[in-house]
């Protein structure tokens, strides 16, 4: 038998290991040679540039192809369920903006006291902002990476796009299927990104960063177990008027544990159809709320979205406001609902978020390097609270009636 190549041992292995050893090897490697810190951390160059080439591109071709390839005259009583997911999402960026504020996270940026930002002034600057942006010409602003505008015109793509040919919608397919291949093997690469990354970040901050990642985290994960263990109940009980926590819990235990591994809502697609069968609900609501949820509910990715956005605010030194503090949850819930069904996919609709700010492109995207960092722990447990509340709320509406 030929023996496995080292490559496609790499391509088979464990990501969340991967990632693990680069960030141990990069502390490693900054401890002993500052020289050779610096020499490894193109590696990381390499990662953010690959990440902000294609994130624009991803966003476009997501929402473009979501909204084109939507089946036309398909009739199903799925309306409850996208209502309680878009509260949901918007209730998961709310609560992130008010742990924010309360437990507010400082990060290392590179660079980040030598730019000068001019914040907006108020909520009417910040929508003024954004209707230039809505009407960028769609080159420049996938050129420029202004993400509102990427948003615009993808969706007025996909309207206009709605009711064509099968066959063109399966170009549609096929150039999103095409781009979600680049992501993904992007991601296979973020642990030698990762590895550069750290090792740049530690040679010149030293420990203070680990320090940093850390309250990160737990704001992260704090935040994102409050919205599965009290706001979906709230929701829930709401809906059903009864007690919310014997459906939370066999859904975080059936759903959720298996998202915590598989770090991919679309992976846990069969895992929540059969849970939603053995919770005997009824089959053609479900086979078309599940895979839905699977793209447009995202309250851990509203979360991840606003968390990063509002440490880096709060690094840099920016007041916000509560009229702007509401618009970036809106903003944030939109964005999330967006969000790619890959590993880290939230991550790369960050600077949509803080393009608000008026945060460039360079910061929003260390900010995304510093997510995936973390990304072991928190893209883990936001793909558990975003899968396993596809079935919580479609079970929800399911026992409303």
């Amino acid at each position: 038998m030929q023996k496995e190549s080292l490559v496609s041992r790499y391509a088979k292995g464990n990501l969340v290991v991967q990632i693990l050893v680069g960030i141990i090897l990069g502390v490693i490697v900054a401890t002993l040679s500052t020289e050779l810190a610096e020499a490894v951390s193109v590696l990381g160059v390499l990662f953010v540039g690959a990440l902000k080439a294609i994130a624009p591109i991803l966003v476009f071709v997501l929402v473009a192809t979501a909204i084109a390839t939507k089946e036309v005259g398909v009739e199903t009583n799925i309306k409850p369920i996208i209502q309680l997911y878009l509260i949901g999402t918007f209730l998961a960026a709310l609560t992130a903006v008010i742990v924010s504020f309360l437990f507010p996270v400082d990060l290392v940026l590179m660079n980040a006291a030598n730019i000068n930002i001019t914040p907006p002034d108020s909520v009417i600057s910040v929508l003024k902002g954004v209707l230039f942006n809505m009407v960028d010409n769609p080159v420049n602003a996938l050129a420029t990476g202004n993400f509102i505008g990427i948003l615009v015109w993808a969706i007025a793509i996909g309207v206009a796009m709605h009711y064509s040919s099968d066959e063109t919608k399966n170009v549609f397919f096929d150039v999103s299927a095409g781009v979600t291949k680049i992501v993904k093997f992007i991601i296979r690469l973020a642990p030698f990104g990762i590895f550069g990354l750290v090792a740049n970040t530690f040679a010149k901050t030293g420990f203070e960063s680990l320090l940093g990642y850390g309250k990160l985290l737990v704001v992260l994960v704090g935040t994102m177990l409050f919205i599965a263990f009290v706001i979906n109940p709230i929701i829930v009980f709401f809906k059903t008027r009864k007690n919310p926590y014997p459906l939370i819990f066999t859904c975080v235990k059936e759903s959720g544990i298996t998202a915590f591994f598989t770090r991919s809502s679309a992976a846990n697609i069969p895992v929540n159809l059969n849970l939603c069968k053995k919770l005997n609900l009824h089959e053609d609501t479900y086979s078309v709320s599940i895979p839905l949820g699977a793209t447009t509910n995202m309250a851990g990715a509203a979360v991840t979205i606003t968390v990063l956005t509002l440490a880096a605010v709060h690094t840099l030194g920016m007041s916000v406001d509560i009229p702007t503090a509401l618009l970036l949850s809106l903003v944030s819930a939109l964005a999330a609902c967006g969000a790619s069904g890959v590993a880290g996919g939230s991550l790369l609709l960050i600077p949509l978020a803080c393009s608000l700010f008026g945060i460039s492109n360079d910061i929003a995207l260390q900010v995304v390097a510093i997510g995936f960092i973390i990304g072991v722990v928190q893209d883990s447990m936001e793909t558990a609270l975003n899968s396993s509340t596809d079935v919580i709320f479609t079970a929800a509406c399911h026992k409303e009636g």
